[in-house]
């Protein structure tokens, strides 16, 4: 279970890709007496022909015959190529950065796959460290372990290795709860890898913001509920100022029951802080067009692609200032009303429940530069969320959290990141030592630069300017084909490691399967990332 945060302190689908008609041929059908081309694959066939292909691969996919596959996605384009994502354990253990897409032609040839492993996992099995030590390891003040360690196989930096990963749970020193993976060397006791699963949104975070807006709610008895039945029973409830204690965190014992809001006319909140309802029509809001956003723009039914809703909690804990996705539900503070409001702008409730997204798919380690483009997804497609909300009352602008911010204008800036004191502008090989909300800064510029290119403009209202590390001038593609280009790059060519130098090669990929390899498109793509130094 992911959890991700805001502020520094993300089931198999079947999803398809519109790409377009080049030819006259196939825009009108075969020629009569042509032979007929193969039929497109199913997702089930496309399994079966990756399963078959691996075998005869295994010097492509850097395995072994004790590596075995675990499907966990499938995608099949409309022209017939497939895309099969697989976990990867061997002698039974999972291997952590093994994860794989199998690529394949529409009669099912082999193409390719992407994958981050550099060389064969397949390492000794027989650990030297007692469970005890590599817990005592991996544990740190105000943390308790979760669980009993298991061994895993460790390949997501350096030299694949036996493991131990050890689960910890506890708060963090703003009120958000924390649950870290460590991986433990298993033979030398060394500390390897710590990812934190409490993925926030934002945490200097204030409907507060998107003015008088339709909600889906249900009627019970004496009135209505705040539950969409139309996007999976997705419901948003009053966390009544508690806060998840080291018990719920660690066991799910103990937790506190949110209060469902009621109404008995159907009209909610007042627009101020007031009204406890203001902030869940927000957050009630947010959850909805974000859900519409990925079914409507990418084919995506659900955060997890099985057409459920997911929960959102507001007044969580008392002057908390941040958000968090915990991998099942949204949780927002109501801030401190010094440097955030409450935390339910609608680009925070996109950003965090892409985190789920993100989970669901490439699942990029919230560490190192992978961790940066976790973040930068959440930045990116709650931006777009933003954008595709059309609101008069936030409109879509490149500022992350500039709605629930006092004390700045907004907590990041995807045209120029630097502008926040922190985050670099430009990539170097430091990039991965920083913390993922400022590492996720190279992505976000390139983000912004496809989008929108360079020179100075105002978008939202808001003044946008973004210089280049190269000197160079780009027109930008607009935020639609961003988008389009990154879920094809996230869904399709990423996965748990992959670099700013892989995330580069996996979005030209994407733009070359929208648009084609001598696109326009393609050519942005990679004028972009080196704007930023990537390449």
């Amino acid at each position: 279970m992911n959890r991700s945060a805001l502020f520094a302190a993300a089931t198999a689908v079947v999803t398809t890709t519109a790409l377009g008609l080049t030819s006259a041929t196939a825009a009108t059908g075969m020629a009569a007496g042509a032979p007929k081309a193969p039929p497109v694959p199913t997702p089930a066939a496309a399994v079966a022909d990756a399963k078959a292909a691996i075998a005869g691969n295994l010097t492509a996919l850097r395995a072994t015959t004790a590596d075995a596959f675990v499907v966990k996605d499938v995608i099949v384009d409309p022209d017939g190529s497939s895309h099969v994502r697989m976990d990867r354990t061997i002698g039974g253990l999972p291997v952590l950065g093994g994860d794989v897409v199998v690529h394949q032609t529409k009669d099912g040839a082999f193409k390719g796959a992407s994958l981050t492993l550099s060389r064969s996992a397949n390492v000794g099995r027989t650990p030297k460290v007692s469970i005890a030590a590599a817990t005592a390891k991996a544990l740190t003040k105000g943390l308790k372990a979760e669980g009993r360690p298991s061994l895993v196989i460790e390949a997501r930096k350096g030299a694949p290795r036996l493991a131990y990963l050890v689960i910890t749970g506890g708060t963090q020193a703003d009120g958000t709860p924390s649950r870290i993976t460590t991986t433990v060397d298993a033979l030398t006791g060394a500390k390897l890898i710590s990812e934190q699963h409490i993925e926030t949104a934002t945490g200097d975070g204030k409907s507060l913001y998107s003015g008088t807006v339709p909600l889906q709610t249900t009627a019970v008895t004496g009135g209505f509920t705040l539950t969409d039945a139309t996007r999976g029973n997705g419901f948003t409830a009053d966390a009544n100022n508690k806060t998840d204690s080291i018990l719920c965190q660690i066991l799910q014992l103990g937790c506190p029951t949110p209060t469902k809001f009621t109404d008995a006319d159907n009209h909610w909140g007042t627009g101020t802080n007031a009204d406890r309802a203001s902030a869940a029509v927000d957050a009630h809001y947010g959850a909805a067009t974000t859900f519409d956003y990925y079914k409507n723009v990418h084919g995506r039914n659900g955060i997890f692609g099985d057409g459920k809703g997911v929960p959102s909690r507001v007044h969580y804990g008392t002057s908390y200032v941040n958000a968090f996705w915990d991998g099942k539900q949204m949780t927002y503070g109501d801030g401190d009303n010094v440097a955030a409001g409450p935390l339910v702008s609608i680009d925070v409730a996109g950003h965090e429940m892409s985190h789920g997204v993100t989970e669901h798919t490439a699942a990029l380690t919230y560490s190192g530069e992978s961790g940066g483009l976790n973040e930068a997804t959440s930045d990116i497609f709650g931006t777009l969320v933003e954008f595709y909300s059309n609101n008069t009352s936030d409109p879509g602008d490149y500022y992350i959290g500039e709605e629930i911010m006092k004390d700045r204008p907004a907590l990041r800036y995807m045209d120029k990141p630097s502008r926040d004191g922190t985050s670099p502008d430009c990539y170097t090989s430091d990039v991965g030592n920083l913390d993922v909300h400022y590492s996720s800064a190279i992505a976000n510029h390139f983000a912004y630069l496809l989008a929108e290119g360079t020179g100075a403009k105002t978008i939202g209202g808001l003044p946008h300017n973004s210089p280049t590390c190269n000197g160079s001038t780009i027109t930008g593609l607009g935020h639609d084909k961003l988008g389009k280009i990154w879920y094809r790059a996230l869904t399709t060519y990423m996965t748990s490691g992959t670099t700013y130098a892989q995330a580069r090669t996996a979005t030209l990929n994407a733009a070359t399967d929208l648009y084609g390899a001598s696109s326009n498109e393609r050519a942005t793509v990679a004028a972009a990332w080196s704007a930023v130094a990537v390449n």
